[in-house]
């Protein structure tokens, strides 16, 4: 818990909540009303999509505004901008058009493939360098209490009060994040000098070529494409799964989402205290392998059971290693990544994975009713098992070395 002793990181820390939590609802909150004014899954897949494909059309200019901007005010405006543009679901609260909603979700999309680069681009300026993988721990406990809350209030709000009663909450939480983001930070390392200003697509091609000459970020972008497939596949599938084949309500799907919550918090404190000092692939390969054994273990058991309380406890398990192999993930691409292009790099990584999820819902989308729920279920399952293994084989070969990162010429 040393980070939070930094008054800068834990006011971030705090912010980072209410913008997670405000997410977490319309996540929730929005594919379930799709699917129930529809009840297509290949229109659900199209609405997770639409709300996926701006953060892969932005990335190049998320990126440079991570590496130039002050990462502090670019958060506190896309807070600010994500409020703004969920307001049109107030008309579709209303009896408005439900395609209203493909639009917001794209508009929130590309706020937060600005949001994402500029966080965990300025984290290790507000830490000491040995306190960054505990500072990912504690973002970690953050995004899994963020999704117990917001994923619940989504369900919950949806279900007693309809979509309005969503957006306003969603709206208050992130008026409460903007507001804690308003002051400056003061930091721990100085702000990294942004390199020459040459044009956006260079900045980031130039990003993109320092994933390719470093053997840590090209594993880290294998996992991107297998994991991104999966969670592409589950955003569609979890939704089915829970309103068909355990027959259960709105309630249902944010409890069960939300409840990840529970595991992911103890990963989180165990990451941010005890296994701070564990090697970032060590997290991302055994953490990855524990989320596909035990995603295949519960897409199965409706063959045995479909009582409610059994997966209340199984999907709470199941956020610990989903938590691990996140911080992994993350702490891998920070220390490989060079200071000045970090922005860059996180942005493509972010980018690629809002890519490769986009097509793995559309997939799903399409082939639901040719292959079934239980046949794509277990291959979600087993693109985890195989990223992990990937992973854990590289990190035996001893091939998971420190490769030199070019200088980057300061600007003067």
């Amino acid at each position: 818990m040393k980070p939070l002793r930094e008054p800068a990181f834990a006011r971030l820390w705090i912010a980072a909540f209410f913008s997670e939590t405000a997410e977490w609802m319309l996540q929730i909150a929005l594919p379930v009303f799709v699917f129930q004014a529809t009840g297509s899954a290949a229109t659900t897949a199209l609405s997770i999509v639409l709300g996926l494909v701006p953060a892969v059309l932005l990335s190049p200019v998320a990126g440079v505004i991570a590496d130039r901007w002050n990462r502090r005010l670019v958060l506190c405006v896309v807070c600010a901008g994500q409020a703004f543009v969920a307001l049109p679901l107030l008309f579709v609260a209303s009896g408005g058009p439900v395609f209203v909603i493909y639009g917001v979700m794209a508009a929130q999309a590309g706020l937060a493939s600005l949001f994402e680069p500029a966080r965990n681009a300025l984290v290790p300026e507000l830490v000491a360098p040995e306190e960054l993988i505990g500072a990912n721990g504690l973002m970690s406990i953050n995004g899994s209490v963020a999704r117990l809350a917001g994923g619940w209030a989504g369900g919950l709000l949806l279900g007693f009060g309809g979509l309005g009663w969503v957006v306003v909450a969603y709206l208050g939480v992130l008026v409460i994040g903007s507001a804690l983001l308003a002051r400056p930070f003061p930091r721990v390392a100085a702000p990294k000098a942004a390199g020459p200003h040459e044009p956006v697509l260079r900045a980031w091609i130039d990003g993109l070529r320092e994933i390719g000459r470093e053997g840590r970020l090209r594993l880290a972008g294998v996992v991107v494409v297998l994991t991104s497939l999966a969670q592409g596949m589950f955003l569609v599938l979890f939704v089915v799964f829970v309103l068909e084949i355990l027959d259960g309500t709105e309630g249902d799907v944010g409890l069960l989402r939300g409840v990840q919550a529970l595991g992911g918090l103890a990963a989180g404190f165990a990451v941010a205290t005890v296994a701070r000092k564990v090697a970032p692939a060590a997290l991302l390969g055994w953490g990855g392998l524990a989320l596909g054994l035990l995603s295949a273990v519960i897409w199965n058991l409706p063959m045995l059971t479909v009582s409610l309380g059994v997966f209340i406890g199984l999907f709470g398990l199941v956020g610990a290693p989903g938590v691990l192999a996140g911080s992994g993930l993350l702490s891998l691409v920070q220390t490989a990544a060079s200071p000045e292009r970090s922005g860059r790099v996180l942005s493509t990584v972010f980018a690629g994975t809002a890519g490769f999820t986009a097509l793995g819902a559309l997939l799903t989308g399409g082939l639901l009713d040719v292959l079934g729920t239980g046949v794509l279920l277990n291959v979600q399952a087993g693109l985890h098992t195989v990223s992990a293994l990937v992973v854990l084989g590289v990190s035996a070969s001893g091939r998971l070395r420190r490769d030199p990162i070019p200088a980057v010429p300061r600007s003067g």
